[in-house]
């Protein structure tokens, strides 16, 4: 049976990434199970998938299952300077610093007797941890500039699109916190890892834009179905809710094909038969790879090497959600290898310069 959780559209989301989820997959289906068994419970909650796969959502849905009077909060814990965080959770008294005008309760008091959604938790400061393991334990509260505890009455559910595991190993996150956020964990599997929810969202999407832009009935035909599922959605829901948009946009005839889709070449899964073996399947895409050299070769193609390796790079940088860890684990490479690939062949932005505390695996 499909079930649908969207956004409440008066609700304040941290994120536009995804705005709706669709259980149709048995993947997807247990996951939504395991969650609403965990949600009537007291215990700590822990989300982990990447990013897109609908975290907030999840959380707002077990929320929703706790019976929990109270409001749910969500916060990123990315978004604030490490010298405002405190501030932010924990509240503060006047005085408390330079700007403290007045006194400010923190999220913590804002979601009394609800459930406080902090996001990206892996962001937390390392300082900010051994005080939210606290507050955790005693189930209080201190604002900035007071010594008077506050008894706090919250479910916490974290989210997180990073291995936390790694970064309790290179010390960049308490174990002890780690444990105590991991009472209950929610893994989320990626669109791609749930290819029966992929036409049910296509169909979702494209009913609610139809509706939005006022237009008659559109249809998706068997080819550009089929498109969506030879795709692997390294942008998940996100990214499948941004293709029907254009795609409806640039339809005619009321009939959405497959050249209507603005799918990344780099990213279309190549399709085995399924009797076939892992053994079989590497073989059979070494062979393809080869094929492409040689044709390559034949073709005396410039600056061949390079471009391979770039190609390679790219590739295993995209499969990683461009995690500089992953890549270098999966390519068999340090991740000093991998980050000096990554600026030579232009792939490394500034933002992803932010990535220097990832976890280094040699």
């Amino acid at each position: 049976m499909e079930k649908i959780l969207t956004l409440d559209p008066g609700a304040h989301a941290l994120s536009i990434r995804a705005k709706v989820q669709v259980f149709h997959d048995p993947a997807s289906i247990k996951v939504l199970e395991t969650a609403e068994l965990v949600a009537p419970s007291e215990a700590t909650v822990l989300i982990i998938g990447d990013t897109g796969t609908g975290k907030e959502l999840f959380a707002r849905h077990i929320h929703e299952k706790s019976g929990r009077r109270g409001p749910f909060v969500a916060v990123n814990c990315g978004a604030f300077s490490e010298n405002l965080i405190e501030s932010e959770l924990f509240g503060h008294e006047q005085g408390a610093f330079t700007g403290a005008q007045g006194a400010r309760a923190g999220w913590f008091e804002a979601a009394q007797h609800g459930t406080l959604f902090l996001d990206e938790i892996g962001d937390l400061p390392v300082a900010m941890q051994v005080k939210l393991l606290r507050v955790i334990q005693e189930r209080q509260v201190v604002r900035l500039g007071s010594r008077r505890p506050i008894d706090i009455d919250v479910r916490l559910v974290a989210a997180t699109n990073i291995d936390l595991a790694r970064a309790v190993a290179a010390g960049n996150f308490r174990r002890d916190l780690y444990y105590r956020l991991g009472v209950a964990v929610v893994p989320l599997p990626t669109l791609h890892e749930r290819p029966g929810d992929i036409l049910p969202l296509a169909r979702h999407f494209l009913e609610t834009f139809r509706a939005r832009l006022r237009l008659g009935p559109v249809e998706i035909s068997p080819a550009a179905a089929q498109a969506l599922l030879d795709y692997d959605w390294p942008g998940n829901i996100r990214e499948l809710e941004n293709v029907i948009h254009y795609a409806l946009i640039v339809s005619k005839n009321g009939v959405i094909q497959s050249g209507d889709l603005r799918l990344h070449k780099q990213h279309k899964r190549i399709s085995f038969p399924h009797e076939q073996n892992d053994e079989d399947t590497e073989a059979q895409g070494i062979d393809l790879l080869s094929g492409a050299i040689r044709s390559l070769l034949d073709s005396h193609h410039p600056a061949l090497y390079e471009h391979i390796e770039e190609i390679l790079v790219r590739e295993a940088f995209a499969h990683c959600n461009g995690n500089q860890v992953k890549t270098a684990s999966l390519l068999g490479i340090s991740r000093n290898v991998v980050r000096a690939q990554l600026k030579r062949f232009g792939l490394l932005s500034a933002r992803r310069e932010e990535d220097i505390e990832e976890p280094v695996v040699d």
